[in-house]
């Protein structure tokens, strides 16, 4: 219980430093079905998403967004051109949930807060599942489709940090790319 609320606060605590909006920006799956000009996307099925901010970082002063942060050992870097979205979102997955096949326009940070989440890429043949528990984290680089599913008896709450151009969807529906038997 302690971790479940130390993970909400520190999602709350990034969309309170990265802004808020009304909630109105869905990243919900916009096209599902099939059409003569291309394939079927997979929309997502039971899952509830809640954008809890979004803000762009830039530089007045220079054509590229840098930080760099160094203490003792760590290292840290983000660098980005002309700037930066970073936007954090609540998803809550109850039992037999999942996202739909998609990808995203940059890196996603997804903090599995409460519960477990089995996650799969589309370019694995042998469709290995990455399975997740309260207090890991999994990071979708986004340059391939992928699906977050709940296969367990619980539901699950993530937070996830996207890091995005400016103003760009949060999400890509993609077709399933048949590599996994559902």
């Amino acid at each position: 219980m302690h971790l479940h609320r130390a993970a909400l606060m520190s999602g709350l605590v990034l969309a309170a430093c990265f802004g808020c909006n009304d909630g109105t920006e869905s990243v919900a799956p916009r096209a599902i079905n099939a059409t003569p000009q291309g394939p079927a996307f997979t929309a997502g099925s039971g899952s509830v998403s809640t954008l809890l901010g979004r803000a762009t970082f830039f530089d007045p002063h220079d054509d590229v967004f840098k930080v760099k942060r160094i203490t003792g050992d760590w290292h840290a870097e983000v660098k980005a051109k002309p700037a930066l979205d970073v936007a954090v979102q609540s998803i809550t997955f109850p039992p037999g949930s999942h996202s739909g096949w998609h990808g995203h326009p940059g890196p996603v940070f997804i903090q599995v807060v409460s519960g477990t989440m089995t996650f799969y890429e589309s370019h694995d043949p042998d469709c290995k599942p990455t399975v997740r528990t309260a207090g890991q984290a999994y990071l979708d680089i986004g340059d391939h489709a992928h699906i977050a599913r709940n296969e367990s008896g619980a539901p699950a709450l993530n937070i996830v940090t996207y890091l995005a151009p400016p103003g760009a969807a949060l999400r890509i529906d993609k077709p399933n790319p048949g590599n996994c038997p559902f």
